[in-house]
């Protein structure tokens, strides 16, 4: 495994996060940078991997830190992955909110077979209002 750092609550730049969304696969705004941009400055919990000073993973999530926690975002460099960052990302995210925080997130269809294999249960009481643009 790589040496790999992570960062808590710094918000790397945003043609960092970019770069990092467009080799992860995950489908985000990447073409509006101003976006991503608000989509970090409105978020509360924030942790980033890196490997040479290069950003190769991101985890964003809202969060009150004693009820309930949003995991946003989980990305990973392409080559990055299967080498447990988001997992360790995750767990990270686990140690901020406190145990009695519960973590829930929508998955993307590509990674629905990822989340149960780092702990996730999947529900089925959920409802969504999907975004207009």
């Amino acid at each position: 495994m790589k040496d790999i750092q992570y960062g808590i609550g710094v918000t790397p730049e945003t043609s960092d996060i970019i770069e990092v969304y467009d080799s992860s696969g995950i489908k985000r705004p990447t073409e509006d940078s101003e976006r991503i941009a608000t989509m970090y400055e409105n978020s509360n919990l924030i942790i980033s991997a890196w490997s040479d000073h290069k950003l190769i993973g991101i985890s964003r999530a809202l969060t009150d830190f004693c009820y309930v926690c949003y995991l946003s975002d989980l990305a990973v460099r392409k080559e990055y992955q299967k080498e447990g960052v988001g997992k360790h990302l995750i767990e990270l995210t686990k140690k901020q909110i406190a145990r009695r925080t519960t973590l829930i997130l929508l998955s993307a269809p590509m990674a629905m077979g990822y989340y149960p294999k780092v702990g996730f249960k999947e529900i089925k009481n959920g409802f969504i209002i999907h975004k207009t643009e």
